[in-house]
């Protein structure tokens, strides 16, 4: 299970692999002359900054823990040690890793902060399936990363590199089943495996396979904050360009798809982060986007923390907004988006665009390539999940009192399709997809295009 712990300050969504140690210098030294063949072996530690603070800082930091790695590295290079006793308050913690999420603080911000632990895949399925970590690119890298220090955390693995594979497949599969709307995540699982099995066919050692899949995730992670920021860009530049160039431009988003939704920046809203920082947006507009008030209580936490300028409108509203001329363009994310430009995104997404297009207000979609399934002929094709009858029946997303009558019947779809008709163009990292003579999106030849100059 999950450990959580209250903290007084605004947390990020993924803080830090922690780590401490019992041992004083005297000790290390010692451990450092015994294994001195280990003194310039790099274990790849990854210190995950806040999302939000990932606007002030421009890169992840790596922490390098070089000397300090004989005694701290993993089960899976050394034999077992004794496990210690808790420590108490006053005495120093053994060295442990986890992922640290903003645990029930999804669901409680931003009213209160709680760090949760992931400690394994079975914590992280549990967070992703709970709802915990939302947001598709951040469901993504948090299954990617709680099967990473699941490795790390290993104890006694004596398999081959064949066995280290199928653990692997095995784990990730499982996680793929906490959400199967989200296609970052089967798209990171597919990855992964792939890599783990290229390594698995070259090598005699199983703890190169387990080694492989930890950098690799690492590598995801810095990637999407990398990602967010291209989409931003792009999607700022694009706008502006569309709207001529207006200096005074009225966003309208839905859910949250910021920073608490991927590893950093965000995507629909990382374009409005970007037309903030070019002081061209005027105000932006989050819906509360119930059941799960993810609008309310995530994004406009978000915009707040940014100083941007932000107007909470019920979702019930959004048509009369448009109406009184508010609005200049509406953007979104998605969770996954077919060949056709059919898109998957949380429920209410598709009457934004419905009153969009008879306002003729611009309907974008952000999203990395990633998000894209090619698979997919059309949205018809898509798996919408449904959740639990609480969410309605209860206030708080179904955590509070009942409000709704009892006995009545409850349809609670977590997602809904909408159309490639209506939407404007699908901002990504490498551009903006836009329609042609046709009136039809050619997503894959874009993809084709993109991945042939990525390899030339």
């Amino acid at each position: 299970m999950a450990h959580h712990r209250t903290v007084p300050s605004t947390p990020p969504l993924l803080a830090s692999l922690s780590s401490s140690s019992t041992e004083d210098e005297e000790d290390r030294g010692r451990d450092r002359e015994k294994e001195a063949d280990w003194k310039q072996k790099q274990h790849r530690l990854v210190t995950l900054t806040s999302p939000l603070s990932l606007q002030r800082h421009s890169k992840l930091r790596r922490t390098r823990l070089n000397s300090e790695w004989p005694r701290i590295r993993s089960s899976l290079t050394e034999p077992k040690r004794p496990t210690p006793s808790r420590p108490s308050a006053t005495s120093a913690a053994p060295f442990s890793y986890s992922i640290r999420f903003v645990g029930f603080g999804q669901t409680k911000l931003p009213l209160q902060s709680t760090y949760l632990d992931i400690r394994d895949s079975t914590d992280g399925w549990h967070a992703i399936k709970d709802m915990v970590v939302r947001g598709a690119p951040a469901i993504a890298i948090a299954a990617a990363l709680s099967l990473a220090v699941e490795i790390f955390n290993l104890e006694d693995f004596n398999g081959t590199p064949d066995e280290a594979f199928s653990f692997i497949v095995m784990k990730l599969e499982y996680l793929v089943s906490s959400r199967p709307t989200a296609v970052n995540l089967s798209d990171a699982a597919a990855k992964l495996k792939q890599i783990a099995s290229a390594v698995a066919t070259t090598t005699s050692d199983a703890r190169n396979v387990f080694e492989a899949y930890i950098e690799a995730s690492e590598i995801m992670l810095k990637d999407d904050v990398a990602s967010n920021k291209a989409i931003g860009s792009h999607g700022a530049s694009f706008i502006q360009n569309l709207l001529g160039n207006s200096k005074n431009i009225s966003m309208l988003t839905h859910c949250n798809t910021g920073s608490l939704a991927t590893a950093g920046y965000g995507t629909a809203l990382g374009v409005i982060r970007s037309l903030h920082t070019e002081g061209v947006l005027e105000r932006a507009y989050c819906t509360e986007t119930r059941p799960f008030n993810q609008g309310s209580r995530l994004t406009a936490f978000e915009l707040v923390h940014d100083n941007i300028p932000a107007t909470l409108i019920a979702d019930s509203a959004a048509a009369a907004l448009m109406k009184f001329g508010r609005v200049n363009a509406v953007v979104v994310g998605a969770d996954r988006v077919a060949a056709n430009g059919d898109t998957a995104n949380k429920i209410g997404t598709y009457n934004l665009a419905v009153s969009a297009k008879h306002h003729n207000i611009p309907f974008f979609v952000a999203a990395p390539l990633t998000s894209v399934d090619l698979s997919l002929s059309s949205g018809e094709e898509i798996i919408i999940e449904e959740r639990s009858p609480k969410e309605l029946l209860n206030t708080h997303g179904g955590l509070g009192e009942q409000v709704a009558a009892t006995g009545i019947s409850v349809w609670n779809p977590a997602f809904d399709v909408t159309p490639a008709n209506l939407v404007t163009g699908i901002i990504t990292e490498k551009g903006v997809i836009t329609k042609k003579s046709t009136d039809a999106f050619d997503i894959k030849g874009f993809v084709q295009k993109e991945a042939g100059q990525a390899s030339a």
